[in-house]
């Protein structure tokens, strides 16, 4: 009784003030986003917490957000941070770090307001660049590309407090999200508001606003759609759709029951690759959504394949981590993030899965999916192969491991494809992963994360002690695995050959990469092409000029593109530097080639091998 008379006192007094209800704790967090009046490629943000009965409070902007597994500090693109009282006067507001600020005098506190940057503006000019799909394009009267993790703060031990989002936005704009729309009896016209019931939906739900160019399409029974921004109007929602539909209905006929959202929204940036466009392609993932940023230079043909691949990616995380994920996602600590160690299943499985459902549903022949499978074998090669996978995830965010989070994409997927096989070898082929995933999905879901360090021990029980071998073997232990041992099972194996690949590019792989700290662009400790190795370039060689043009950062691209056309007669000149000696390597490019593991069926196979590849592609 006496909790109750309390609250009652409490709104009485508060209620003579302009704020009635705000010690009720389901009152939201209210943040208005000008998208209108925008100065130098800034967004004016408030954010009106409500009323606070602690005397210091804390601000934070997220250091890391769910899926980007590395340290951005969203905080270093918040400018004039300004805290203001009731009567509108500036309140102390004091900077702890990058994404914190401190409050004295809380319970004066009205709002925060500040100013947030592009991000894509600054991606050559950080050390660690904001992966694109997790940024913002902030362009006037053209496009808002929105991760709401960098424009929305939340304050001390609020982060379950729903939030209401308003945006003023140019007239004829429209907004792509997944978000709920509500209607506000106050809202002005070229002005939406949204609710999201936590601070994590809030993270969890990007928004893009500009002109109007979606599609709408059911898979089964889920709503998808797909918004485009193209500057220069090279593709539309409409010229992609066919492609879309028939891959999303591709994934949920191989996922089956499988099911988390009734709506997804598909969120395409097309970049111009102009100054200020964003370098950093890819996409990411959300529960109910996918944000994908690609040059808009890329030819149809290459578009459609490539987000076949990354949205397909994405889209199977509503298997992992959207629904089986362990306590250290479920409970995501924005700005002090403690690592699962299961990054193998997370970004492994779903990469795997983003693959084999290809060749399952006949998008893709069988030797595409087997080439797919040698160049992940090649790739990982790249990275240290004696690593514990989950050490590694464990202390992703931090040097040396953060090194190898490549590595997930690459080993990641070739370890869900090796348990994947062995299960279909111990079953008959009647069980694979993709059994495996539905029922870790019964047994978790979105609200039940499980403890880390037992998910092993679940999955023996579910499946064999093979299966478990495996995983104290090459993914706990270090030992490198042996992927012949494995691909035999199911009839195949590895050859040898040259193929051509580009002088600078192998396919999406460069070989050479940028020092953060200086900018010199040198080359990567990789296999080396034929034309490079003739020419004489070494691992770590700094290039400084190409034909006479300097290799910067701000060049690099201009150079590789303009390498594209070099025919074998093509003389080059390149000024490096190695160990702090100045060189000049020149010679005729040649025909690049590399050496490369072409996996293919063996010319004798048996009836237990063909049955069981059979189930492992089709079942």
């Amino acid at each position: 009784m006496k909790k109750l008379v309390f609250t009652i006192f409490a709104a009485t007094i508060v209620a003579c003030t302009p704020k009635v209800n705000d010690l009720v704790t389901s009152a939201p967090i209210k943040a208005s986003v000008d998208l209108v009046n925008v100065t130098n490629d800034k967004v004016h943000v408030s954010l009106d917490p409500g009323r606070f009965t602690t005397e210091t409070i804390n601000f934070y902007i997220p250091k890391t957000v769910p899926g980007t597994y590395s340290n951005n500090n969203y905080g270093q693109f918040l400018e004039n941070v300004t805290a203001y009282d009731y009567d509108n006067n500036k309140m102390e507001i004091s900077s702890v770090d990058t994404n914190t600020w401190k409050i004295t005098n809380a319970t004066d506190l009205d709002r925060i307001e500040y100013d947030v940057n592009d991000s894509f503006d600054t991606e050559t000019e950080v050390d660690e660049a904001v992966f694109s799909p997790a940024g913002t394009n902030i362009e006037a009267n053209k496009n808002f590309f929105l991760n709401l993790h960098m424009f929305v703060g939340y304050f001390s031990d609020l982060q379950e407090r729903p939030y209401e989002l308003t945006f003023t936005h140019p007239s004829g704009f429209e907004a792509s999200t997944s978000l709920q729309k509500v209607a506000s009896k106050n809202e002005k016209a070229d002005t939406d508001t949204f609710i999201a019931n936590r601070y994590f939906e809030v993270t969890d739900n990007p928004i893009m606003y500009s002109r109007p160019d979606s599609e709408t399409f059911s898979v089964n029974d889920i709503e998808v759609t797909l918004s485009i921004y193209s500057p220069n109007k090279v593709y539309s929602a409409a010229s992609i759709k066919m492609e879309m539909e028939k891959m999303m209905k591709a994934q949920k006929t191989f996922l089956g029951d499988i099911n988390s959202t009734k709506k997804y929204h598909i969120l395409l940036f097309l970049g111009a690759m102009g100054e200020g466009d964003p370098t950093g392609f890819g996409a990411l993932e959300h529960h109910t959504s996918t944000t994908v940023v690609l040059p808009e230079t890329m030819p149809k043909e290459a578009l459609v394949e490539t987000m076949t691949d990354v949205v397909s990616h994405e889209f199977f995380h509503i298997v992992t981590p959207l629904t089986v994920h362990s306590e250290e996602i479920q409970y995501f600590d924005y700005n002090d993030p403690k690592m699962s160690e299961h990054l193998w299943m997370y970004e492994g499985v779903t990469e795997y899965f983003a693959n084999l459902f290809q060749i399952n549903q006949g998008l893709i022949d069988e030797q595409a999916f087997y080439d797919r499978i040698a160049g992940k074998v090649q790739n990982s090669k790249k990275y240290n192969d004696a690593l514990s996978f989950t050490k590694m995830s464990k202390n992703v965010l931090v040097e040396p491991y953060k090194d190898d989070y490549g590595n997930v994409y690459e080993k990641g997927a070739l370890i869900g494809m090796c348990v994947d096989i062995i299960i279909r070898e111990q079953s008959n082929g009647e069980k694979g992963i993709l059994w495996l995933m539905k029922e870790l999905s019964k047994e978790y879901g979105e609200d039940k994360p499980f403890k880390d360090d037992e998910l092993f021990d679940k999955i023996i029980a579910l499946t064999y002690p093979e299966v478990g071998d495996f995983f104290t073997t090459y993914v706990i232990g270090d030992t490198p695995i042996n992927y012949e041992d494995f691909l035999g099972k199911v009839g195949l194996s590895f050859t040898s050959e040259m193929t051509p690949t580009g002088f600078f590019l192998d396919g999406q792989t460069p070989y050479v990469d940028v020092n953060p700290k200086n900018n010199e662009i040198f080359v990567r400790n990789t296999t080396l092409n034929s034309s490079m190795i003739a020419l004489g370039l070494q691992a770590d060689d700094v290039i400084k000029s190409v034909n006479g043009k300097e290799f910067t950062i701000e060049a690099i691209r201009d150079v590789i593109i303009g390498s594209m056309s070099w025919q074998p007669d093509t003389e080059v000149t390149l000024v490096i530097d190695r160990d702090g000696e100045e060189k000049t390597l020149k010679g005729k490019v040649g025909t690049p080639t590399v050496e490369s593991k072409k996996l293919s069926k063996m010319e004798t196979t048996n009836s237990t091998q063909d049955k069981l590849r059979e189930a492992w592609l089709k079942g």
